[in-house]
């Protein structure tokens, strides 16, 4: 399935290895501007980019959430045939600096040494970025041989959870209807990431009866009863067993506790961040009757204060492509035509995958550059990696634009709520 031909794996080879120095230089540029999500404006990176491609003559949209807030670009190139529309995909924006003075070289310095990348960026994803509007302008020059469209999709609300420029572009008023899968630009070349734990996510509301704390008589308070709660959650017994297919159990992580004020009151109110990694068959219903469950003896327990309020903040299934995926198959295969052992993986932290299984909509994550410190100091990349990245995601796109009807992803649960 999606074999790689003797001449494209030569041509993509030969349009990676001129591209190499065009791709670092972008890299550079991109990673020398900070785009912290939810810290700095995204305007700059983005412009930089849409300057890029416009320059190359591709069409550029910029994706706007109900807000009017800049969340993402997309680029479309049609092919001259009728056929299913595959997206790459990767963010522009990325985690926080941390404490600068771990960092041997600023964190947007973009600085090269020996054979490495350095920056906040290079590695989660503006290498994947740049790596990608190049194939988009060596498929826009070929566009008459091709079956179907490729779609550039760069996000700017990744790394802030809220994946604005996915759900623009999947959802929002003109949204397609015939994608086909998505690539991911995730770094790492050692494995390719075809599935993940799926995610449900609570705050717990958990109440207590306000008094001074110095007053004759002591009233339930809502830390203690928070902390008795933790326990309960901290030693629940999940769903034993893994699904064919899906090698990783179920988790169940207190994440943050909030409460109290000062030294005088007896807080009624602190609020619990329950994380719970979700599997086929821990499914996010599942978690949601388990926390219901335990929520319900803690309250009995405490007879004096209200019931606690269990407050679904997000909702994503878990999910895995099977092994007749279309999109995991021509990915492994170039991989391999390049003489590159990948692995294929289920992750255990959900990613934009998980939500988009919601919609039906297969997709792969986690193969790109070699990399290290990703999210901390001194997050770089191998820059010698990146023209074997490169092809092989070019003889992957040109694989899946010959033609062939669009495949749809099942998810363990019919829609995310979020």
């Amino acid at each position: 399935m999606d074999s790689i031909d003797v001449g494209d794996k030569r041509d993509v080879q030969a349009a990676a290895r001129e591209d190499f120095e065009s791709v670092v230089a972008l890299t550079r540029e991109l990673v020398a501007i900070p785009s912290r999500g939810g810290i700095d404006p995204y305007d700059p990176a983005l412009n930089r980019l849409s300057a890029w491609l416009r320059e190359r003559g591709l069409p550029v949209s910029v994706l706007t959430d109900k807000t009017g807030a800049v969340v993402g670009l997309v680029c479309e190139i049609a092919g001259a045939h009728p056929g299913p529309r595959w997206v790459l995909d990767a963010c522009l924006d990325t985690a926080g600096f941390g404490d600068e003075n771990a960092w041997t070289h600023p964190p947007t310095s973009a600085v090269v040494q020996d054979g490495w990348l350095h920056g906040r960026g290079s590695a989660d994803s503006k290498s994947g970025a740049a790596i990608f509007s190049h194939i988009a302008a060596r498929v826009a020059a070929v566009t008459e041989h091709l079956h179907g469209t490729l779609v550039l999709l760069i996000d700017v609300d990744e790394h802030t959870g809220g994946f604005g420029g996915a759900k623009r572009y999947f959802e929002g008023p003109d949204a397609p209807d015939d994608v086909a899968g998505v690539m991911i630009g995730y770094p790492g070349m050692d494995k390719l990431v075809v599935g993940g734990r799926g995610v449900h996510r609570a705050r717990l509301h958990v109440h207590g009866l306000a008094s001074h704390s110095g007053g004759s008589k002591s009233s339930p308070s809502a830390i203690e009863k928070a902390a008795y709660l933790v326990q309960r959650l901290s030693s629940a017994q999940l769903p034993e067993g893994t699904a064919a297919g899906f090698p990783l159990p179920g988790k169940l992580t207190v994440t943050a506790i909030e409460g109290g004020q000062g030294f005088s009151v007896t807080p009624d109110l602190c609020i619990l961040n329950v994380d719970v990694r979700t599997t086929p068959r821990f499914t996010g219903d599942v978690a949601d009757e388990l926390l219901q469950q335990l929520v319900a003896q803690v309250d009995d327990e405490w007879p004096e204060t209200r019931p606690t309020l269990i407050q679904v903040d997000t909702h994503w299934p878990a999910y895995t492509l099977g092994a007749d995926s279309r999109i995991r198959s021509a990915i492994l295969n170039a991989a391999a035509a390049f003489g590159v052992e990948v692995a294929d993986k289920v992750a255990g932290p959900s990613n934009i995958g998980n939500y988009l299984a919601g919609l039906g909509v297969p997709a792969t994550a986690g193969f790109g550059v070699d990399y290290v410190g990703l999210h901390g100091a001194n997050e770089r990349i191998r820059l010698d990696t990146i023209p074997t990245v490169q092809a092989i995601y070019h003889a992957t796109v040109l694989a899946l634009l010959d033609a062939g009807p669009p495949e749809r992803s099942t998810a363990t649960e019919p829609e995310p709520s979020c």
